[in-house]
């Protein structure tokens, strides 16, 4: 980092996101209070990022760190699509995250592992502190993946969508792509549509209505931002939204030589990506 500038990605998990920017009537009045203070003047994306990153890292280096992130560690980000636009929105949500986070971790196969990590009586002091943290009731606005994009992901853009491409020092920081929400969940329906009469067995399915669900809890003048996050770096210029879109259009067709192709490129794309979650 220097000068508010993330570098980063190396040695580090790679952290994808996909996150919903919505305008300020989607908001209560107290709700947009509350995002307006999370504000920072001159603040862009890059800084945004360079601070997410130096408060988790802060808390895992203190000699008794948090394991949950604090009010303090929520931020903003804003997006404007274009000259005379509005202003969207997108709280990160830090806290509100978290605690459904650990709430998951607590009470799934993992359960044991959360034990190892802290004992069962300061996780439930650690939720119920951060439970006392502003507007938790907001629906989330981001998600979140690690060494990877899921291939449903891709499914809401085009490589012909408005694409921010962040480079410095001749490094790719991130690639973003945003799209309108109504157009992204119409893209989703009709890939349903398509894989309910073709292949309703596969995972991707699944997914997929779990997206398309979560998209139509939103306000229709929202944008969808997919993040790539450091892992830019290593696929940008990136055809994966063209091979996921080539793959399910062979399916529909019945060809499933050029659906296996397609997702061999995917594979071979992205397993190396993957790998590095279990490398040292």
């Amino acid at each position: 980092m220097n000068s508010g500038l993330y570098l980063g990605g190396v040695q580090l998990p790679f952290v994808s996101s996909l996150r919903i920017y919505l305008p300020r009537e989607a908001y209560t009045l107290s709700e947009f209070a509350y995002i307006e203070g999370l504000l920072v003047p001159e603040q862009n994306g890059i800084s945004i990022d360079a601070s997410e990153l130096t408060d988790s890292l802060s808390r895992v280096s203190r000699p008794n760190p948090n394991r949950l992130p604090t009010p303090a560690e929520d931020r903003v980000r804003v997006l404007t699509m274009g000259a005379g636009e509005p202003t969207l929105y997108a709280p990160n949500q830090i806290v509100a995250r978290s605690i459904a986070s650990a709430t998951e971790l607590l009470s799934g196969n993992l359960r044991q592992l959360a034990s190892l990590m802290l004992p069962q009586d300061e996780w439930r002091r650690q939720l119920e502190h951060a439970s006392k943290a502003s507007h938790l009731e907001l629906p989330l606005q981001t998600r979140t993946s690690t060494w990877g994009i899921p291939f449903s992901w891709f499914i809401l853009v085009y490589a012909n969508d408005r694409m921010e491409v962040v480079e410095a020092n001749g490094r790719v920081l991130t690639v973003r792509i945003q799209v309108p929400v109504v157009t992204a969940l119409g893209r989703v329906e009709r890939t349903l549509g398509m894989l309910s009469a073709m292949a309703p067995e596969l995972d991707l399915f699944e997914e997929l209505q779990d997206l398309g669900h979560w998209l139509a809890g939103f306000n229709d003048a929202g944008v969808v931002e997919l993040d790539y996050g450091p892992v830019a770096q290593r696929v940008h210029p990136d055809d994966s939204p063209a091979d996921v879109h080539m793959g399910l259009q062979c399916l529909a067709d019945g060809d499933l030589t050029g659906a296996a192709a397609a997702y061999r490129r995917l594979a071979n794309r992205w397993m190396p990506v993957r790998q590095l979650a279990r490398s040292n």
